[in-house]
């Protein structure tokens, strides 16, 4: 309640030299555990507290970081400093409705109450099972990270928001070698609630092993255009690396042609499409309650049957395009300022089953699983492995391979929806500017692409 008190006071004395502002409070710790075949490589842990000011004045923005509330006051005059010697136009600013909230995570396994000890037998025995599957695999890595997060969020609106977040992943990786050629494997969870999601992982582990010593005796792809099916981790990485980001509004507001390109009712592909990101789904490693501006999370429709029906927004950005904020203005940590991000995007399902969507294929490639990429209008990026489709039914392995296109053809190059939607946790996140790793996650059904172009022999 004194914390409350101190916050509310300050905003009080000087919520009228500015059009807005507001504080942040950060209160964190983390862990991060790292193992290579077998022995325990690093173990880190960090413990940070800190805050920030941000004020608008005129269009202009003051942003100040400070460790110690003792600092507090210091920061917001700076802050309006800056902002008042920044801003000479208009502030842009959707409105929200104050809110004063307290959220606190249920936990089905909490990961504090397992033991460090416990945690690193896990990752060792996983490791070793690798090491001992076959002597062509030359490396296993493990990894566990773990973020838990108290925050404060109080504005000149009237709003207080304490939130208390979690982010938890695991990767195991596996690297095997023969006559020079290498390939991988990996098998990698996520949750926010429940330690239980990395126990019990054994054989899958030796089916991501398994896959890599396959994989040394598959061939490569012929490059060309092909019709390909994406599973749903690829059909994960095309929507948040080339349509997401394409969608985050501060790219838009920032650039008059793309306002145009992106303009709401614009057709983008048939009526089976619709897109959308998401920060309400239970459990997802992008979800929350309110964003870094106290905007309350929700389901963001992008796409509806082809149609582009809205963009991810900050407060600031909807203002500026006339739209409603859509909880989407999130900060890496309290040492950054809030910008639209995704958090959970996906493709809602459709209605083929993956039998009708092979069966009329003479020549196609089945793409499964991402090895990352680059996204936007002009995309490209990674399958881990494939396999090839021929007259109607899946043939041979195939090895990992490019896949590259231009979105806005993409998008009308999909014919067919699957009729399953799967979003997984997973490790790692999203980077955009120097803020990275962000707790995301995407994926959907399988979708198939007519004249997909594939970089390979």
């Amino acid at each position: 309640m004194e914390q409350k008190k101190l916050l509310t006071e300050v905003i009080s004395r000087y919520k009228d030299q500015v059009d807005y502002l507001e504080i942040h409070l950060e209160d964190s710790n983390m862990m991060t555990i790292d193992v290579k075949k077998s022995k325990v490589e690093s173990i880190n842990t960090d413990f940070i507290y800190g805050g920030n000011v941000r004020t608008l004045s005129k269009g202009g923005w003051g942003f100040v970081v400070f460790k110690d509330l003792a600092e507090l006051e210091e920061a917001v005059k700076k802050s309006i400093l800056q902002a008042k010697l920044v801003g000479k136009e208009k502030s842009y600013w959707a409105k929200v409705e104050p809110i004063e909230f307290e959220s606190k995570i249920t936990f089905i396994n909490d990961p504090r109450k397992v033991s460090l000890e416990e945690k690193v037998k896990l990752l060792k025995d996983y490791s070793s099972l690798v090491d001992e599957y076959d002597e062509r695999i030359i490396t296993s890595q493990a990894a566990y990270r773990e973020k838990f997060m108290n925050t404060i969020f109080a504005n000149s609106e009237g709003s207080y928001i304490k939130q208390e977040k979690t982010d938890i992943a695991m990767a195991i990786r596996v690297t095997a070698v023969k006559d020079g050629n290498t390939q991988t494997g990996a098998l990698t969870k996520g949750t926010c609630t429940d330690f239980n999601v990395f126990l019990g992982l054994e054989d899958k582990i030796k089916k991501e092993c398994q896959l890599a010593l396959d994989l040394l005796e598959a061939p490569r792809i012929k490059g060309g255009k092909y019709l390909v099916i994406l599973n749903s981790d690829l059909t994960g990485t095309f929507v948040h690396e080339a349509f997401g980001h394409t969608m985050e509004a501060d790219h838009i507001v920032a650039n008059p042609s793309m306002q145009e390109i992106l303009k709401i009712g614009t057709s983008f592909g048939s009526e089976i499409l619709n897109i959308y990101d998401s920060g309400i789904i239970d459990d997802l490693r992008g979800s929350y309650h309110y964003d870094d501006e106290g905007t309350p999370a929700e389901k963001t429709v992008l796409l509806k049957e082809g149609i582009l029906v809205g963009h991810l927004h900050s407060r600031e950005t909807a203002a500026k395009l006339d739209e409603k904020p859509t909880g989407s203005a999130r900060a890496i940590s309290y040492q950054y300022p809030p910008i639209p991000r995704m958090r959970n995007t996906s493709i809602e399902p459709g209605s083929a089953t993956f039998e009708e969507m092979i069966k009329d294929v003479e020549l196609g490639v089945f793409a499964v699983d991402s090895k990352g990429g680059k996204g936007g209008e002009n995309f490209s990026f990674t399958a881990h492995h494939g396999y090839m489709i021929r007259n109607g039914e899946i043939a041979e392995l195939v090895q990992g391979f490019t896949l590259a296109g231009n979105l806005f053809k993409t998008l009308k190059d999909i014919d067919m929806v699957g009729n399953k939607e799967e979003i997984e946790n997973s490790f790692g996140g999203c980077g955009k500017g120097e803020q990275f790793p962000l707790p995301v996650t995407s994926g959907g059904p399988m979708i198939r692409i007519q004249n997909v172009t594939i970089g390979g022999e």
